[in-house]
């Protein structure tokens, strides 16, 4: 069983500043101006050895047609339907407003427990405001102050008073995909056709997404986690503070995740950023595919997969390990694929090739290309063993670990595919003296 409380409320109330607070760590974007919460955001806490999951909502425009504003109140209203404890947060400054009052009628017809937070109550003296907020028609209300953390040990005492206790979940060992590329790829949709839901905020208009947001997907059993991305851009184009924050956040979910998944748009090919995205996954030295979607929207013969791979291949060499899938969001085409590759990269990165076996295949090869001299100096690789995996980390030991030149790095990283089944796979190479 798990616990989930939904924090939900108007606009710039401070939401996410509070959904910061409780998880004591900043996993939501904070911005001093509505919209910037546009999925659901979730993270899991523990109060007085109550654990339970966190979910923060953007802002809820209750009767707005702006498409955005319509597409978070959906979002909201599926937390609120999700939620055993709902999380009510009003603005003590701006005292309780129509808009306040609107989304209160809406969580009273959900029928589930109501604590009302007024925010902002960053001194005794803003405490008046919690008189004002029982009007609301909810019979627990606490002032807060989400940035100070002013009172909101008590709030979360009232939280999980209505909670069930539940025992500390186990260490994660559940597969982790990150969806990454540039804005407008079809990052969002891919996760929501994956999941047969609108999980995620799917518009038309580049940059919807600009937190990561975890998922589940069950493939044969198996639970994966997919994380959806803020769309990454070119840093030079960047005017908004909350797009260096979606940065960030993308950053950090390729470090979090075991494979990423690079989404490439098939109606503009391999660009400039795309190679940035591909480059930032290698060098995290997570797994690896690249996903050319809308694949439904060009025109095609037997052959143009192959261009296309090619293509990707000649321009970024450093990737040419990575697996390329022909994709559809639309259609759906080849999205299974992507998780079958996902699972077999991930048993790739954890798998440990026997130091016996390695020498064995692996020294002969170098053996008959060996390195250059170098200074004047006869370089000997004597013996290889893989000391990590997740990423794989192979130790060369010789007698000049300093003078391997890069272009000999290569050929045995080349050679170290050709003989072991690596794709989509970075791997480490480290150089010690014998």
């Amino acid at each position: 069983m798990t616990n989930i409380v939904a924090i939900v409320g108007r606009p710039n109330v401070g939401k996410s500043t509070l959904f910061n607070r409780i998880l004591e760590r900043r996993e939501a974007i904070v911005e001093e101006r509505p919209g910037v919460t546009r999925d659901r955001l979730y993270g899991e806490t523990e109060w007085n050895g109550t654990y339970f999951h966190l979910v923060d909502t953007g802002g809820i425009v209750p009767d707005s047609e702006d498409i955005f504003e319509r597409a978070i109140r959906e979002q909201a209203h599926i937390a609120i339907a999700e939620a055993d404890v709902i999380v009510f947060v009003v603005d003590a400054t701006a005292g309780i407003t129509p808009l306040d009052e609107m989304v209160a009628a809406l969580l009273r017809s959900a029928q589930k427990p109501v604590i009302v937070a007024v925010n902002k109550c960053d001194h005794p003296q803003h405490d008046t405001a919690v008189a004002d907020a029982y009007r609301l028609g909810f019979s627990q209300v606490f002032g807060i102050s989400a940035i100070s953390g002013r009172q909101t040990g008590d709030l979360l005492d009232a939280i999980v008073q209505h909670l069930t206790p539940v025992p500390k979940p186990p260490a994660d060992e559940r597969l982790k995909v990150a969806i990454v590329g540039r804005p407008n790829v079809g990052k969002s949709s891919i996760v929501n056709a994956l999941l047969g839901q609108e999980r995620m905020v799917v518009t038309p208009i580049a940059g919807t997404t600009r937190d990561a947001v975890d998922s589940v997907v069950r493939y044969y059993g198996r639970p994966i986690v997919l994380v959806d991305t803020a769309g990454l851009r070119r840093r030079s184009t960047i005017k908004e503070s909350v797009e260096l924050y979606s940065i960030i956040r993308t950053q950090r979910a390729i470090e979090r995740c075991d494979v990423a998944i690079v989404v490439l748009d098939a109606t503009r090919g391999l660009e400039h950023q795309d190679k940035h995205i591909i480059a930032d996954v290698i060098a995290a030295r997570k797994g690896i595919i690249i996903a050319v979607n809308k694949w439904d929207l060009i025109e095609k013969d037997s052959k143009t997969a192959d261009r296309i791979t090619e293509q990707i291949r000649d321009e970024m060499p450093t990737a040419d390990f990575a697996p390329v899938v022909f994709t559809s969001a639309v259609t759906r085409q080849r999205l299974v694929t992507l998780l079958e590759k996902a699972i077999d990269i991930q048993h790739r990165r954890q798998h440990r090739i026997p130091t016996a076996q390695l020498n064995e295949v692996l020294l002969p090869a170098l053996e008959r290309t060996p390195p250059p001299a170098v200074r004047g100096r006869d370089l000997r690789i004597n013996y290889v063993t893989q000391t990590g995996v997740a990423p794989p980390l192979f130790v060369f030991f010789t007698n000049f670990p300093d003078l391997v030149p890069d272009h000999y790095k290569r050929y045995i990283e080349r050679t170290l595919r050709e003989l072991f089944p690596l794709e989509g796979v970075p791997i480490s190479l480290v150089f010690r003296r014998k």
